[in-house]
């Protein structure tokens, strides 16, 4: 029997649940879409994984589908500002009514199992009935955490399998070596598909050349020596790449310039397995694309800069592109991160472009908290002030900065939330 939940019962029993003790795999995921009539197997897929950079290719793959007039599902994680946002149709959230539908629907399944689902796999399931029920020509499917046993890795072989970067992240999940980390997130390659690597990772590319080899998959990695950069500004980046010319997309993070390239490289695989993609619509979509909290500018005056960065690789891009956008600046820092990270390789990466930090706790339970961050950076001799809150932060680095100066909200997507809202506050 279908149980009746409206919206705010429906994200309390998500958020119910937990991963932490389940046996890591697949079947509770199996097991749930089978009872639920394996909704994910009426659905057409692109499948992307690896350590940065899935949000960004998969919001511009997202968007040139919609431009091309197909009806585009996207399944993201983690949100930025609302749980809705993990899984949209052509740009839009699912709906509060539709949400609260669907959990009430897979509720029925869920609490017979034996081994219930944990939050990542209802929320998994939830999606794929939402594509389904709403009739999605194309779904661009992010994973959560690694690839073989992400319960995204139930679909079967995908249109295309991205792999973007690679790098040392959620060691405690996926291990502690580079060939471990690699392999989980060559588990989402299979029999017959096609795969699209970002490359730069010698390491991780024998892994995925191997697991290819192993499935008869066609492995392709971008020659990224082929971009030609036109324009970096604060309104876009302009480039060349292979057949297309004056590319132009709203991210400004000079990292989108790779990934960016990567999504012309699918689309062009895309397009020759037969699938109708106009340059119309890949001008378009590109130029279109939102996709919040990476190299985010948030306020003019000072110049306030948002990016997700929370592990080395992200960090140094993102510092990256702070150097190439403004040369011979300083920034005050805002800084909050996770637990679980290492600061002091962050902290090595930073330091050079910091006038100063300051720490925040990030609503999140693994956060670290602002005292213990700050303990930390003074080992570097850095000055660094604590805040109480986020929005304490955001005030105090503005005030800091000055109306000519630079504010960086750097750290962890969870810290976006607080100081979007923060800097919404202060602009009315």
């Amino acid at each position: 029997m279908v149980a009746k939940v409206n919206y705010e019962e429906a994200i309390k029993y998500i958020h119910s649940v937990s991963w932490r003790g389940s046996k890591l795999g697949l079947s509770r995921t199996k097991e749930l879409l089978t009872a639920m009539g394996n909704p994910e197997k009426k659905l057409k897929f692109i499948h992307i994984a690896g350590t940065n950079g899935k949000g960004s290719v998969s919001a511009m793959l997202a968007s040139v589908f919609k431009a091309e007039g197909y009806k585009t599902g996207l399944y993201t994680s983690p949100y930025i500002v609302s749980f809705n946002e993990r899984m949209q149709i052509n740009g839009n959230a699912i709906g509060n009514d539709e949400l609260a539908e669907h959990t009430g629907y897979i509720l029925q399944f869920a609490d017979k199992m034996l081994d219930p689902p944990t939050e990542f796999e209802l929320i998994t399931a939830l999606a794929f009935e939402y594509f389904y029920r709403n009739g999605c020509d194309i779904v661009v499917l992010e994973t959560g955490m690694g690839g073989d046993l992400d319960s995204t890795n139930v679909i079967e072989t995908p249109e295309l399998a991205i792999i973007t970067t690679i790098d040392y992240d959620h060691t405690r999940e996926l291990g502690v070596t580079m060939n471990e980390i690699a392999s989980a997130k060559a588990g989402i390659i299979k029999q017959g598909g096609s795969v699209l690597f970002y490359g730069e990772n010698p390491e991780a590319e024998d892994i995925i050349r191997k697991k290819c080899s192993e499935v008869n998959a066609i492995l392709s990695i971008p020659d990224f020596s082929k971009i030609i950069k036109r324009e970096i500004s604060l309104e876009h980046l302009l480039f060349n790449f292979e057949n297309y010319k004056d590319v132009s997309v709203p991210l400004i993070g000079v990292y989108q310039f790779k990934n960016t390239a990567l999504v012309l490289s699918a689309l062009d695989i895309i397009k020759l397995k037969g699938r109708k993609i106009s340059d119309r619509a890949i001008y378009e979509g590109l130029g279109n694309v939102i996709w919040r909290g990476r190299f985010e500018i948030l306020m003019r005056e000072p110049l306030f800069i948002s990016d997700g960065g929370h592990n080395p690789q992200g960090v140094t891009s993102a510092v990256e592109s702070f150097k190439a956008q403004l040369p011979d600046k300083k920034a005050v820092f805002i800084l909050g991160i996770m637990a679980d990270k290492n600061v002091e390789s962050m902290v090595e990466i930073i330091a050079p472009i910091a006038s100063e930090f300051i720490t925040v706790t990030p609503d999140n339970p693994r956060s670290m908290p602002a005292e213990q961050l700050k303990e930390r950076l003074l080992k570097f001799g850095l000055l660094v002030t604590a805040c109480v809150s986020v929005c304490d932060g955001v005030n105090t680095a503005i005030n800091r900065a000055g109306k000519n100066g630079i504010v960086f909200s750097l750290g962890s997507l969870y810290l976006y939330k607080e100081v979007l809202s923060s800097v919404g506050k202060l602009k009315g």
